[in-house]
């Protein structure tokens, strides 16, 4: 290895920090739960006796709601200007947020020029715990990051589809050359996609691209065993979701829902836009096959660790087994790409 291929990796492996995106539902949460329990530790190291603890809960209750949710309600309004500012100066505007809404709400109560500093002084200590708290959060979740990717890598890029496609496409070079060609294009088209550095949203016409390559591809092997249902129609083809996200959800349903049967079956793709939030859905027959049931968990906690790192809360993964189907359904909130 080279000293260039290190300075390099060493880019790569960079960290590079930012604020939390206060217009994220889990974001807005766990801000007010660690400023509340801040303020009750606060009350708990003043109080001299019990009978202080219930009196002191209450007045820091009433000075502290105000603030706190005047400075979330600012900072939610700016996110997108937040955004565009280098780690530095968002960080001195956030702390100039909090310090005015400080202020404000101590003078709205007519505190004296002694309390308002002790109020502002709190602030900047609570809302630098609070961003040492999500930065420490940043720093562990790097790693899982690092491996979700790790993971998304070994679980597309499976032998057994690497090696059938390889023998679908000699299976019919001398037949139909030009399929062959095609067959052969779409591969290096899907492991273009797979290699490259996926940590920036895509959009979801290019996600439904990926699954198209991938299915045509698995036809050529499965023939008429294979049947698609897209329903999709309802869905902004501009709307951004985290690459990879649905093709692997395909691969798993050919995988144990169209493979082990020697039956056809259908995959179902669907999705639509409602009330602000991108709903998709991905079905297969269910197999009585048990085979392979690790790897699908694995895909699953690996979409599953992304949904987390790029929506918190905002976002969730479930499962509907019933006795014929096995039904994946993803609901994540909608964002469309800036024109």
């Amino acid at each position: 290895m080279t000293a260039n291929d290190v300075r390099i990796i060493n880019q790569k492996n960079r960290r590079t920090r930012r604020l939390p995106d206060f217009r994220n539902l889990g974001v807005a949460l766990r801000v007010l739960l660690a400023v509340n329990f801040l303020g009750v530790l606060t009350v708990l190291v003043r109080s001299a006796r019990p009978g202080d603890l219930f009196e002191g809960l209450v007045l820091t209750s009433g000075r502290l709601e105000l603030p706190l949710l005047l400075a979330l309600l600012v900072l939610y309004l700016l996110q997108p200007v937040l955004e565009r500012l280098s780690f530095e100066r968002a960080l001195g505007t956030a702390g100039f947020i909090v310090i005015a809404c400080a202020l404000l709400s101590e003078s709205l109560l007519g505190s004296s020029a002694y309390e308002r500093i002790g109020a502002m002084s709190w602030a900047i200590a609570a809302g630098a715990l609070v961003l040492v708290y999500f930065d420490y959060r940043a720093l562990r979740f790097s790693p899982a990051e690092s491996e979700a990717r790790l993971l998304a890598l070994t679980a597309r890029i499976r032998p057994h589809f690497l090696f059938n496609s390889l023998n679908a496409v000699l299976g019919v070079i001398r037949s139909d050359p030009r399929r062959a060609e095609t067959a052969l294009e779409e591969m290096a088209d899907m492991f273009r996609v797979v290699m490259r550095d996926n940590r920036e949203l895509v959009t979801l016409d290019d996600e439904l691209k990926l699954c198209e390559r991938y299915l045509d591809l698995e036809r050529l092997r499965l023939g008429e065993r294979l049947l698609v249902e897209w329903s999709v129609d309802a869905c902004p083809g501009d709307a951004l979701i985290p690459p990879l996200l649905l093709q692997p959800l395909v691969e798993n349903a050919v995988y144990h829902g169209i493979e082990p049967s020697a039956e056809p079956g259908t995959v179902t793709i669907a999705g639509e836009l409602k009330s602000g939030e991108l709903r998709l859905e991905v079905a297969n027959p269910l197999s009585r096959s048990t085979r392979h049931q690790a790897g699908n968990r694995m895909a699953l906690d690996n979409i599953r660790e992304r949904l987390m790192l790029f929506y918190d809360l905002e976002a969730s993964l479930g499962i509907e087994k019933g006795l014929d189907t096995y039904v994946i359904r993803i609901r994540l909130p909608y964002r469309r790409k800036s024109p």
